[in-house]
């Protein structure tokens, strides 16, 4: 891929392969989280297990993490991001300083409006968001006390991601990277030390979620100060950049946060199945989220701010080669992992969860959603990076309408997949919500991929169809390497202990991840492939 035209660069150009290097650290610093949450996610299952009041804690969690899509880092960091970076292009800082001001102000005073009518409408939305559970009015009740605990998490969570988008766009990303460290670190403190406290061991939990909001603002906070720009609270709604943002985020509220609409859908219709079902597709989520995390989020964290910028210099070349950049990394990341998670389903799931109360049923259970989730992987982590390509020319109503039908296709999927096996009593129907999932992701990369064609946005550089067959070979070398050692390893769950299968688990995956590496080396690939 050629470099960009240093001349066409915004007033303070990157270095060659700038954009790699701050994936790298935010992938750095995402890598230490998802282990974590894996040591997080282990514990969790092995102390609580499924069913019962550890399903009316997900729900509970659930539902603020989706408004945190909306009001954090979905929505309205998509649309404050370019909104920011076209002032800083103008260098008014005290520009700069009034719109993050009012900014902040505005944001606060919505959420926490937000924040009320959820506690004060728990019981109304636990039912709305868990419709199966009509005739379980205690695990209703308690997601309904869950939720108003969970709540005021989203007030913290929205300002910390204002916080983490101001200092992105200033080239900080490993401190925000950081920040969901903290909050799995701050879960294992909570189950460790506050559940056992309580009479309902999980609302330990609801409070964890609370105190990780809490300290994750607090980390971000002194970093703002540094740079000089701590929001000032004002109430920012007549402020005609916040008024833009606004209209910016109307139709991101939903195209945002299509992955999580699509999360709380499957969840609904979980709750109709059998019990334990919310829970299983809740753990294989969390596996998918590891790549996505990783490698998806890192990319778009990092594109957007870049897109912005080149749009905002009008540097039409730059732009492209950017995206092009971009969507080049995201699948050469996002082809392996998801064929990883698809042949080692069951291994991974058994290596993370098959202890204490989380059985080998759940694990087969898990495994069953975490097999069919893995087939969007790619079309999720593309998404991570064509969105954005929407957002930094502040255009969110066509994200908007791949969303709309993004969201319908996942519903029609889940009704047509999932109702058979649900009529006919199948064990693993939530399988079909997790293939509904998949599909929809595919459908969501595909009209973005689309409509940027359509509008003559993007053109792909030279060299897709050699990309296209190096990747294809090179997974296909990476199957076979991991197929043969798993059946020689035989059944994971016969393999007893947690650091055994730690260490078969990692031998697998580092193996597989070896041969893809060397096959795609051998096929021609160059470290001057991978920089910007």
């Amino acid at each position: 891929m050629t470099a960009p035209d240093p001349a066409a660069a915004s007033p303070a150009p990157k270095k060659r392969g700038g954009l790699l290097r701050s994936s790298a650290v935010f992938s750095a610093m995402t890598l230490i989280s998802r282990i974590a949450g894996f040591a997080r996610d282990m514990l969790q299952a092995t102390l609580f297990g499924t069913g019962g009041a550890m399903s009316a804690f997900i729900v509970a969690y659930r539902i603020p993490n989706f408004l945190r899509r909306v009001f954090a880092e979905g929505s309205m960091a998509m649309a404050f991001v370019p909104v920011l970076n076209e002032i800083k292009e103008r260098g008014d800082r005290a520009a700069l300083k009034s719109f993050i001001d009012h900014m902040a102000g505005a944001l606060c005073a919505v959420v926490l409006v937000v924040c009320a009518l959820g506690m004060l409408l728990a019981p109304v939305i636990a039912r709305l968001f868990a419709p199966g559970w009509a005739d379980q009015p205690e695990l209703l009740g308690q997601t309904a006390q869950m939720l108003r605990i969970t709540f005021p998490y989203l007030l913290f969570i929205s300002l910390m991601s204002l916080s983490a988008s101001i200092l992105n766009s200033h080239g900080k990303f490993a401190l925000p990277a950081f920040t969901p460290v903290l909050h799995n670190l701050t879960m294992i403190a909570a189950m460790l030390w506050l559940a056992p406290r309580f009479a309902l061991p999980p609302q330990g939990l609801a409070w964890g979620v609370l105190i990780a909001g809490f300290l994750q603002l607090a980390l971000l906070w002194p970093a703002l100060g540094r740079l000089g720009l701590r929001p000032r609270f004002r109430p920012g709604f007549a402020h005609p950049e916040v008024r833009k943002v606004g209209r910016l985020m109307l139709p991101t509220l939903f195209s945002s946060s299509v992955a999580q609409v699509n999360l709380i859908v499957g969840t609904a219709f979980a709750s109709l199945l059998a019990a334990g079902s919310v829970d299983w597709l809740y753990y294989s989520d969390r596996l998918i989220e590891f790549p996505l995390g990783l490698f998806g989020v890192a990319l778009g964290t990092v594109i957007l701010p870049h897109l912005s910028r080149r749009h905002a210099a009008e540097d039409a070349q730059g732009y492209n080669q950017s995206l092009d950049w971009g969507l080049r990394m995201a699948l050469l990341a996002g082809v392996p992992a998801g064929l990883g998670l698809l042949l080692l389903a069951e291994p991974i799931t058994a290596t993370v969860y098959n202890y204490g109360a989380f059985g080998a049923d759940d694990t087969r259970m898990a495994a069953i959603s975490l097999t069919a989730m893995s087939l969007g992987v790619p079309a999720f982590m593309l998404s991570k990076v064509l969105a954005p390509a929407f957002y930094a020319r502040q255009d969110t109503k066509t994200p908007m309408r791949a969303a709309i039908w993004t969201v319908a296709a996942n519903v029609a999927l889940t009704i047509a997949l999932t109702t058979p096996l649900w009529i006919y009593d199948v064990p693993g129907a939530h399988g079909g919500i997790a293939l509904a999932t998949a599909l929809a992701g595919v459908v969501n990369a595909a009209l973005l991929w689309r409509y940027l064609r359509q509008r003559g946005i993007f053109t792909p550089e030279p060299g897709w169809a050699t990309y296209a067959l190096r990747l294809t070979c090179a997974c296909a070398a990476m199957a076979v390497v991991v197929l043969g050692l798993r059946f020689w390893i035989g059944a994971w769950t016969d393999i007893h202990g947690a650091l055994h299968r730690i260490g078969w688990l990692v031998l697998v995956i580092g193996a597989g991840g070896a041969t893809y590496a060397v096959a795609m080396v051998a096929l021609g690939l160059r470290p001057r492939h991978l920089r910007h």
